[in-house]
């Protein structure tokens, strides 16, 4: 019993979900088409309960009241006809009814009244209003017809000898100037959402320019702006800015500190050679050498990686002649290399760093490949760019793992051979400091594909 009454309440709550979920998905997704909406509803939703009142309170009153005295005129222009039997040739009612109750009478031979007429009109109102009037004055069958041409109306009433048809303007049982009101309502409603779209957009546009800015800072570059707007907005401009400086001002003490520690490293080192430098030729002098070179290669990857390319300017780069000049290296050290691009091949960014971003990934494929292939495509909103060796590869579980600093794969792509195993860490490090980033896959030449994508 209890299951059979949570299946029955469940069914509204699952109705309901699926309708909020639908609605959802049909809601506009940007702060503008939402804020508009929220004016809009309001406006369309009054508009239309004012368009219902009046439409069914206030112009049916009016109507009924005006097809009330149509309705007299008819039963006085039929008592007249019925009382006054002096008037053989009804010219008097006639003149009656054409001056002083703007009608047009015409006394017709006595025939049967034609069949109520059925389908729907536009004065579906009138019918009904004047029909009800007449009923109550005219004893008389009658029939009635308000789609006449020419703006009119027709009664026509069957009399013991003759049928009298009276025509009159339908202006004078039929509120016609209803069009008015809905006019002055669309004019109304096309004036406020103006103002509201003016509006609306106004303060909109200093979200846009804060989130613009936003997107230029996460990019690394240089960004000009000041808080406008709404105080809220302005408060989420000023906080954008402050973080902005405490980001530049930690990036600075970092670029500070590390050039003292970098300075200070280098001096020794300097120290070490110059000592080896008086020992003479030895093995062991040579062997001392050669660990003090690969201390100081060592010393600069770690220094350029925690140091990173902050301090360079974003300028417009061509990445179709950064590919050119890797493989014109490639090729001299004896491997296959070929390039691509697809598009325009120009970015803003900071050269010098997408070109070391590039180079350690062909470094990387250099080492392990004997075929390379690099390409470049415009997609119109990033360039994505495919290094592509024919090496062994990386297996799939271990390829985020090669992106971790001092990280060290198996002894087919070991990244401590011969270098510092950080490679691929200052090149995704450079890759998002643009906005973009860097994933592994497989390649089509059976290795590894490195894919760049970095925001136009």
């Amino acid at each position: 019993m209890t299951a059979v009454i949570n299946e029955v309440l469940s069914a509204p709550r699952q109705l309901w979900r699926g309708f909020t979920d639908w609605l959802h998905a049909r809601m506009p997704k940007g702060l503008y088409a939402r804020a508009l909406l929220i004016v809009i509803l309001p406006v369309v939703l009054l508009q239309s309960a004012v368009a219902y009142v009046f439409m069914e309170r206030h112009w049916e009153v009016v109507t009924y009241r005006l097809s009330a005295g149509a309705a007299r005129q008819v039963a006085t222009i039929v008592d007249i006809y019925r009382t006054f039997p002096a008037d053989a040739d009804h010219k008097q009612l006639q003149r009656i009814a054409a001056m002083d109750m703007t009608m047009e009478l015409t006394i017709l031979p006595k025939e049967p009244l034609p069949e109520p007429i059925r389908k729907k009109s536009l004065f579906s109102l009138l019918d009904k209003a004047l029909t009800k009037e007449l009923s109550r004055r005219v004893t008389q069958p009658f029939w009635i017809d308000t789609g006449v041409p020419g703006n009119l109306f027709e009664v026509r009433v069957a009399m013991d000898d003759a049928t009298l048809r009276i025509r009159a303007s339908r202006n004078q049982a039929y509120a016609s100037n209803s069009y008015i009101f809905f006019m002055w309502m669309a004019i109304a409603s096309i004036i406020i959402l103006a103002i509201a779209t003016s509006f609306l957009r106004n303060q909109i546009r200093p979200i846009l320019r804060l989130a613009r800015a936003a997107e230029e800072f996460g990019k690394g570059r240089d960004v000009q702006f000041s808080p406008r707007g709404a105080r809220e907005v302005r408060q989420a401009g000023a906080a954008f800015l402050e973080m902005k400086r405490r980001v530049e001002r930690a990036i600075e003490q970092r670029t500070t500190m590390l050039n003292g520690v970098s300075h200070d490293l280098r001096t020794i080192i300097t120290r070490f050679k110059l000592s080896l430098a008086l020992m003479g030729e030895s093995s062991e002098a040579a062997e001392m050498r050669k660990d003090v070179d690969e201390m100081e290669r060592m010393v600069e990857a770690y220094l350029a990686f925690a140091r990173g390319d902050g301090g360079e300017p974003s300028t417009p780069t061509d990445i179709g002649a950064i590919l050119e000049e890797l493989k014109a290296d490639t090729e001299r050290r004896g491997l296959t290399a070929a390039t691509t691009t697809e598009g325009e091949p120009w970015i803003v960014g900071r050269s010098a760093a997408i070109k070391r971003l590039l180079a350690n990934l062909v470094g990387n494929a250099q080492r392990y490949g004997k075929r390379i292939e690099l390409s470049a495509i415009n997609t119109g909103a990033s360039m994505v760019i495919h290094i592509d060796d024919d090496g062994p590869g990386i297996p799939v579980e271990r390829r985020e793992d090669a992106f971790r600093p001092f990280y060290r794969l198996d002894e087919s792509r070991n990244q401590d051979n011969g270098n510092s195993g950080l490679g691929l860490a200052i090149a995704r490090d450079i890759a998002r400091s643009h906005g973009g980033d860097i994933t592994l896959d497989r390649s089509p030449l059976g290795g590894l594909r490195a894919t760049v994508t970095l925001p136009l």
